[in-house]
């Protein structure tokens, strides 16, 4: 028998008061359950892989009525002055729970792209790391080299890569944080709770919003240019049936088509295709370099300017190129957050796992890059890097089925980042839908926000293509989001005891790469004033 048909509470103002020990003479008397039990909601099942993760469906755990302040900010409810277990936390009562550090997590994240699928794995995280850490951007690594000399720049390059691979670490580390049991699936979310909110949208807004949005840009020119080539190469002609812009044009619609693919975890294979593709086109390009021999008369003395400042920023040039051929950083956490974490089971095990493989296979493609490339083409590489090297040395002596197959390979890898790299994009755009709206995007709308953004991205490259002059200035600013913020960021979680070694490193580096990037930022200003910027609107070369 139920306690409301047996019971009969004397009345009273307060509806959640204890019962009055007055009964009826007639009726039983139900035993009270100890007062030290606090009362459970409803239960939410889950298989253990994913007790502390969203939901895999686009429907939320916690319902808008349950979401204390929603709509008016994307932060976990505090769920301390409810009294009560919240159900997207944990299924188990409320006195284990507080013996227990479990996850907290946003509902809000089951609605958007990056988190609404959280079945990830080591062999995700690898596809996704190697598409956005290896690009094209790699292929200009032998530029340096002409500056720097064979020794210079190998130490550079090798200082440079144990670096990033350094932050990257701290990162992967910084993603779950054991004492609030928060988990930080977002690079934005990690540095506003570092710097703060002001802070963290001057130092890492802008640089996470080009490193996104401007690697689509690239993207979209890189992989038009391409196709263009592609076609002449097969054909064999020298005739343009299509403009550039037209060409930039079909580029832009496959990517938009492949970018409604909904969530981060849905694009595995298409970042298993770009990592595969960007493996291939960097190799076949230092193989084919290789096979071909150096260039007559090449000459390994590094390039000096005419004064000595010229000389200073040309080496601090040499230093960005470098500084910019590792990315992928602003990409990491999101990654990490496509996988299910617990207390026994954390996410870094496996994501480090796949990052440390993927790593592997970028430095067998950088280091063979740079070197060999240098070996081949000396002084003589031009401004293009590598495969502009190959078309202009070599497009009469190697086949044209060879340098189809290396064409192919850069537009498949270029369509395949464009995803990964506009993912954060997306899932910004709908999260401005979920926080006013308070329910997830409809399908019809993400079509046309995701289409929109391609388009936009369209837009400026063929709006402003000598975007690219000042790409170094620009990119000097991003620099701190790969070498300088995680080092700060572990120093304000992680409180290493004040002049060890641990303490030492992390300053070290966060100031040295803050000078680093003063540096560049006055390099790229020199060498816009220097060189000029041919302005040329909507004329796209």
């Amino acid at each position: 028998m139920s306690r409301e048909s047996t019971e009969t509470p004397t009345p009273r103002g307060d509806t959640h008061h204890e019962y009055d020990h007055q009964m009826t003479s007639s009726a039983p008397i139900t035993p009270r359950p100890p007062s030290s039990v606090a009362p459970t909601p409803p239960i939410v099942s889950l298989p253990p892989s994913q007790l502390h993760s969203p939901s895999l469906s686009r429907s939320p755990l916690l319902t808008a009525d349950d979401h204390p302040g929603a709509g008016k900010t994307n932060k976990t409810p505090n769920n301390k002055s409810r009294g009560i277990t919240p159900r997207f936390m944990t299924p188990l009562g409320s006195p284990l729970r507080k013996a227990l550090k479990l996850t907290k997590l946003d509902p809000q994240d089951a609605w958007l792209p990056i988190t609404e699928s959280r079945n990830g794995n080591a062999y995700y995280a690898a596809f996704h790391t190697l598409c956005s850490g290896i690009g094209i951007q790699a292929l200009v690594l032998p530029v340096a080299f002409t500056f720097l000399g064979w020794t210079w720049g190998i130490i550079c390059l090798t200082l440079a890569f144990i670096w990033q691979l350094y932050t990257l670490y701290l990162l992967v580390q910084l993603h779950e944080n054991t004492e609030s049991g928060i988990r930080y699936s977002r690079y934005m979310q990690l540095a506003t709770a570092t710097f703060g909110e002001r802070l963290a949208k001057l130092l890492a807004a802008f640089p996470i919003m080009y490193l996104s949005s401007g690697n689509c840009v690239a993207l979209i020119v890189i992989g038009g240019s391409t196709s263009k080539i592609l076609y002449q190469t097969l054909c064999g002609c020298q005739d343009k049936p299509l403009t550039n812009v037209e060409w930039y044009f079909v580029f832009t619609c496959a990517a938009v088509v492949l970018s409604q693919l909904p969530n981060l975890n849905s694009i595995a294979g298409v970042s298993l295709v770009g990592a595969i593709t960007a493996v291939a086109y960097c190799t076949a390009i230092w193989v084919v370099s290789v096979t071909e021999g150096r260039l007559p008369q090449v000459s390994y003395n590094p390039v000096r300017a005419n004064t000595e400042i010229a000389r200073v920023f040309d080496l601090l040039n040499a230093l960005g190129i470098i500084a910019f051929a590792f990315k992928g950083h602003n990409l990491i956490l999101e990654i990490q957050a496509t996988m299910p974490s617990s207390e026994k089971h954390p996410s870094r095990v496996p994501m480090w796992r796949g990052v440390k493989v993927a790593y592997a296979l970028i430095a067998m493609c950088l280091f063979p890059l740079a070197i060999c490339g240098y070996w081949a083409y000396g002084h003589k590489i031009p401004g293009g890097g590598m495969l502009t090297a190959l078309f202009s040395f070599h497009s009469k002596d190697v086949s044209r089925s060879v340098l189809g197959v290396i064409s192919i390979f850069v537009i498949l890898n270029a369509v395949s980042s464009f995803q990964i790299y506009g993912m954060p994009m997306f899932d910004d755009m709908e999260s401005a839908y979920t926080i006013r709206w308070k329910k997830p995007c409809p399908w019809w709308l993400r079509i046309i926000l995701r289409s929109l953004y391609g388009f936009g991205c369209f837009f400026i490259a063929v709006a402003i293509p000598f975007l690219g002059s000042v790409a170094g200035l620009v990119g000097g600013l991003a620099l701190p989001v790969t070498l300088v913020h995680p080092c700060f960021m572990w120093l304000k979680f992680k409180k290493p005891k004040r002049f060890s070694p641990n303490w030492w490193i992390n300053w070290g580096l966060g100031v040295l790469g803050m000078f680093l990037c003063g540096i560049l930022v006055a390099a790229g200003v020199y060498v816009v004033i220097e060189t000029g910027i041919k302005v040329s609107f909507f004329k796209p070369q």
